[in-house]
């Protein structure tokens, strides 16, 4: 088989226009970047605002494994595949990172036949919405030291400086560096940090933003540092939330794009779901379901985290609400969260294996179920995978209430995904009573429980001395009425990455808090999560390069 790149740059793609077009769209309706992509303008989607909403089908999948489950894949391969069986479909994706791109995972945008195209723009630059991010954050961060330099006319702390600058690269050497350093023509010497640019509040901000006049609020809401005096100073205190939003005016248009087999998708956003709510834009989503009968959207990482905070953040915020939630796992992982070793994983059948570490998925499943959506499991197909680990999968699935497909979308595409298309469209006229996880209005400490007993299935929470005071903090400043935003390792259910499968009788240990106030949510970090990943020894960068012929290669 082809590999990702080369199935990419053989593609058949239609002029960007002619994508536009058949979803209604003037050529004055689109900002063409090339022939393959444009961002749709503020006119389109004022003007499809009276449109009826299509049915929403959110993708999420278990706990990741270094056998891969294939979430993006089959979120594309499920919006193909309804065209196949008659039905007006679009896929809504997060932009991927270029950190993870140049790092371990390579690119986002699908694999196989089932991809998004062209293929190595959206991994790479796209139309700049990373870099307009980037550099919006790193202009707050610049003002804010501006301000402290000049006069500190806003008696800021420079030991109390909150907000951090971010790359969008893995880069473990700016995890913790000294600025300012040279004199005092340099500024005030401090500790500072960078992030990666998709774990910032700033990107954080954009995907949940109406509008671009409700961007502009909520970047004022940044809480960036405090006072000698112990008091909070926001972004539109050092007077960088016009001139961000300037800079990020083009970055808050969703992307249009298409799919191997021309499927519209949009494409907007991608923060962490291990920092941030893990979900593609608010705006990218709503426009979809202004545009074709079934939208497939996908959240980050396992459903305890990306569709976690869909579901709590993203859908209270927008006032969505989900038809039919899509489940991935695939095989080999049930038999890796069963203790399966990684290279036996392709050739060995264990049903010890499988039946164990199948409780993992059987949690997953309850836990969406808690929503009242219907869930449809998407089993992603290996050539390894025998009918009897089928066959024992579907039967559980069954017995735990939820429909149950074998996808083969990298393989065969659209082709390959018309089972589960039909299980999808079937799951979304059934009744959904979509409610949330915890209210609104229930004391933080509650939330967080809450999110710990029923979707981790943890006995309870613990905190260091820190957390809680930084908490108790933060409630003085409005937080007991956001949601909660748990941050913690996607290999678990817990908060310990080596707790595979369904593990029991353990409690959660918040360590740190932060408020992503301009975002609108409290972050609280459980464990030890990377904000600024490293580059591992053989990074995808060493594979990644211009062939004679000035084509890429090694982009996977």
């Amino acid at each position: 088989m082809l590999t990702d790149i080369e199935i990419a740059q053989a593609a058949k793609m239609k002029n960007i226009s002619e994508i536009a077009a058949g979803l209604g769209f003037t050529n004055e309706e689109i900002e063409p970047y090339g022939h393959y992509k444009a961002k749709i303008t503020e006119e389109a989607i004022s003007r499809i605002k009276g449109n009826k909403d299509g049915k929403l089908i959110l993708v999420t999948a278990v706990n990741p494994t270094p056998a891969g489950e294939g979430k993006t894949t089959v979120s594309i391969g499920l919006g193909e595949a309804m065209e196949k069986i008659g039905k007006n479909a679009i896929v809504a994706l997060r932009e991927p990172s270029l950190g993870p791109v140049f790092g371990i995972k390579g690119g986002a945008a699908g694999g196989g036949y089932s991809q998004v195209v062209p293929m190595e723009d959206i991994n790479l630059h796209f139309t700049g919405d990373m870099h307009a991010i980037t550099s919006a954050n790193n202009l707050m961060c610049a003002m804010l030291d501006n301000s402290i330099q000049q006069g500190n006319e806003l008696n800021i702390d420079p030991r109390q400086v909150l907000v951090k600058r971010c790359l969008d690269m893995n880069d473990r050497a700016l995890r913790n560096i000294i600025n300012s350093l040279g004199g005092k023509l340099n500024g005030v010497p401090r500790e500072d940090h960078f992030i990666i640019t998709v774990a910032s509040e700033v990107m954080a901000i954009l995907c949940l933003a109406e509008d671009v006049f409700d961007l502009k609020r909520r970047l004022g809401n940044i809480l960036v540092a405090y006072t000698y005096d112990g008091e909070p100073v926001y972004c539109r205190d050092i007077k960088a939330n016009g001139a961000m939003t300037v800079l990020l005016k083009d970055a808050i248009k969703p992307n249009l794009v298409q799919t191997l087999e021309n499927t519209p998708a949009i494409m907007h956003g991608g923060p962490f779901a291990n920092i941030a709510h893990g979900c593609n834009s608010i705006r990218a989503t709503k426009t979809a379901l202004k545009l074709a009968d079934y939208t497939i959207t996908e959240a980050g990482f396992g459903s305890d985290l990306g569709a976690e905070k869909f579901l709590d953040i993203k859908c209270r915020f927008a006032g969505l609400k989900p038809d039919c939630i899509v489940l991935v796992s695939t095989v080999r992982s049930m038999k890796y969260n069963g203790g399966m070793a990684k290279e036996d994983l392709k050739y060995t059948q264990d049903f010890d294996a499988l039946a164990k570490g199948s409780q993992n998925l059987v949690k997953h499943i309850e836990n969406l179920k808690k929503y009242g959506v219907p869930v449809v499991v998407a089993i992603n197909n290996f050539n390894e995978d025998t009918d009897e680990e089928t066959a024992f999968v579907e039967k559980l699935c069954k017995e735990h209430g939820a429909e149950f497909a074998v996808t083969k979308c990298f393989k065969d595409g659209g082709e390959g995904g018309k089972e589960l298309a039909h299980k999808v469209v079937e799951a979304c006229e059934k009744e959904s009573n979509f409610r949330y996880i915890y209210d609104i209005d229930a004391p933080v400490y509650e939330k967080i429980e809450t999110i710990a007993k029923e979707i981790y299935g943890a006995d309870g929470v613990d905190y260091t001395k820190e957390a809680k005071q930084a908490i108790d903090g933060f409630i003085k400043l409005g937080a007991d009425k956001m949601p909660v935003c748990i941050a913690k390792t996607q290999y678990s259910l817990s908060d310990n990455p080596k707790l595979l499968g369904r593990p029991e009788n353990f409690r959660i240990t918040i360590t740190s808090a932060s408020l992503s106030n301009g975002a609108g949510f409290l972050v609280c970090l459980a464990g030890n999560v990377m904000t600024m990943p490293g580059l591992s020894k053989s990074p995808s960068a060493y594979r990644i390069d211009i062939d004679e012929n000035g084509n890429t290669v090694g982009l996977f």
